[in-house]
Parts: structure tokens; C-alpha cells; sequence
């Protein structure tokens, strides 16, 4: 995950926390985990999910690969919606809000999904459109139990 804006970034953790999911992988570029804004905003999921800082993170993503999960790129450029798959042993990407999950890092995802818009904004904050996508997952885990 790429982000820049602190905000979203404790946001995006504290949000990872409330699903109970235990880490998170940030790339070099990424806001300072430990930002006092940062750190404000998780309300205290900065102590219970562990940030994994990936130096070379598409080198980690391959790594990643070959212990059997499937990574998934949000992009504006596919028809999948974040409904059209299932998210077990997935490893969701999230790009910053200008630019999105860089080229040479979406070249590497097995799934690409967007966020089905029916009104006229193409793109949502980067923390919105995670606890979106997250909670998707959420809705998937509840309904096969």
C-alpha cells in the first residue's frame, strides 16, 4: 500500500484493526507509520497491527506470491468490481489517491477490481475506498461461516 497523507494512513490502520486482521505491508514512499498524526488517528490499532516497510516492494510481492497468495490491485482500468472475487489468501492493494497502484506494481496483481460508482466522482479518498474493499471481505467471511 502506497499512501502520503498521514490521515489516511492511521485511518486505513485502525480500519484493518476493527476487521481483525493483523498486519500490513507499506511501501518506501509511504507516510511515516509513526507520524504523531499517524498515531493519533489509528485511536490506538497502531499497537495491535504489525507494519511490515517494504524497502523493494515489488521484490516483497513476489515473495509473497510464491507462498500461495493471489495479489489484488484496485485500478480504474478493469470491469471487476471488488464483488466479483472472493478475498481469501489475497493481499489487497491500495495506491495513493493521484496516481493509484503504480504500473509496474499492477502488473504484478493476479486480480485487478474497482469500487462500482454510480454517481459522477471517479475516485474516493484512499482510506474510504479501503474500509470499502475491506469490508467486503468482511461481508464474504461472515456469509461462509
Amino acid at each position: 500500500m502506497m499512501y502520503k497523507i498521514p490521515g489516511n494512513l492511521g485511518t486505513i490502520l485502525r480500519t484493518v484493526d476493527s476487521i481483525g486482521l493483523t498486519q500490513i505491508l507499506v511501501s518506501k514512499g509511504t507516510a511515516d507509520c509513526f507520524n504523531p498524526k499517524v498515531v493519533r488517528s489509528t485511536m490506538g490499532a497502531i499497537f495491535r497491527v504489525k507494519i511490515i516497510e517494504c524497502e523493494d516492494l515489488r521484490q516483497t510481492l513476489k515473495e509473497i506470491k510464491r507462498h500461495k497468495f493471489k495479489i489484488v490491485a484496485s485500478s480504474l482500468q478493469t470491469e471487476n468490481t471488488i464483488y466479483d472475487i472472493t478475498y481469501h489468501k489475497k493481499v489487497i492493494l491500495i495506491g495513493n489517491e493521484a496516481n493509484g497502484v503504480k504500473k509496474e506494481i499492477q502488473e504484478l496483481a493476479d486480480e485487478k477490481i474497482k469500487i462500482p460508482m454510480l454517481g459522477k466522482t471517479e475516485s474516493l479518498n484512499a482510506s474510504v475506498a479501503t474500509g470499502i474493499i475491506l469490508y467486503e471481505y468482511v461481508r464474504q467471511k461472515i456469509e461462509n461461516r
